[in-house]
């Protein structure tokens, strides 16, 4: 066996180490992991990314056709598709695991977590560079798409649905369509417990134009009905102008006066 041959004794406790930080790290970002049988049983994230983590040394060790086969047999139990070319770091969590692509030139980085649905696509057919890099902990909502050459700093948080195709500074929040920058933080992201999974806690800038909209409507409505009694209790003369001045006739005409 290649991977527990004596001359690949490092690799083999290597890969091991790996896959124990895998599968440690579900308990402290999923409230529902209840047990160690559980995580091994059923938890279709994680057995994408322990596949993965052998598949892409049979990627490295060019075993390429051994790695692909054993990454369609990972893509068909678990519904997860990750190239064994993409280079994945410590701790990777895939929650509920169901629609996750991870392309081949893709680089993630420590501590990252990703919901289900999330693509880490390309937008080239030239055989360079074409998938994301993404820093540590890094936060991807459900339904994201992160696509191109493109870098994600630590401790970035993608929010659900949102397509992100320009870099993004570490520390940020990326939400809509197309990604755009809605907080930046000075300091981590991650809360001192763990990882900050808080991934819905995000502001809402369309909201909060509308309700500032509303606002300013009421307040143009209020200014308007103002205008309408002045009219009403001082009725249209021709010394208008001397009683109340220009600037008032101007405002009572542009409110719908005469």
């Amino acid at each position: 066996m290649m991977f527990f041959s004596p001359s690949h004794s490092s690799v083999a406790s290597g890969l091991w180490q790996d896959w124990r930080e895998d599968v440690a790290c579900v308990f402290a970002r999923d409230p529902a992991a209840r047990g160690l049988p559980e995580v091994l049983l059923a938890y279709p994230g994680v057995h994408a990314v322990l596949l993965h983590r052998v598949s892409n040394r049979l990627w490295h060790a060019d075993w390429k056709l051994t790695a692909r086969l054993l990454a369609a047999f990972a893509r068909w139990m678990t519904n997860v598709d990750i190239h064994p070319g993409a280079t994945i770091g410590k701790r990777f969590f895939i929650d509920h695991g169901a629609g996750v692509v991870i392309g081949e030139t893709a680089e993630i980085g420590n501590d990252v977590t990703m919901y289900h649905g999330v693509t880490l696509g390309g937008t080239t057919w030239n055989k360079e560079k074409r998938h994301p890099t993404l820093g540590n902990n890094v936060l991807i909502g459900a339904g994201a798409k992160i696509l191109g050459a493109i870098i994600l700093g630590d401790n970035v948080r993608v929010g659900a649905n949102s397509v992100v195709i320009k870099d993004v500074p570490p520390c940020c929040t990326v939400i809509g369509i197309p990604g755009r920058i809605i907080q930046q933080k000075g300091i981590k992201i991650q809360d001192p417990r763990g990882i900050d999974l808080d991934h819905h806690l995000v502001p809402d800038p369309v909201g909060k134009a509308l309700s500032c909209l509303v606002d300013r409507l009421d307040e143009l409505e209020n200014n308007q009905k103002r205008f309408v009694v002045a009219e009403e209790t001082c009725g249209s003369c021709e010394a208008e102008g001397v009683c109340h001045g220009d600037d008032v006739v101007v405002l009572k005409q542009a409110a719908g006066g005469k």
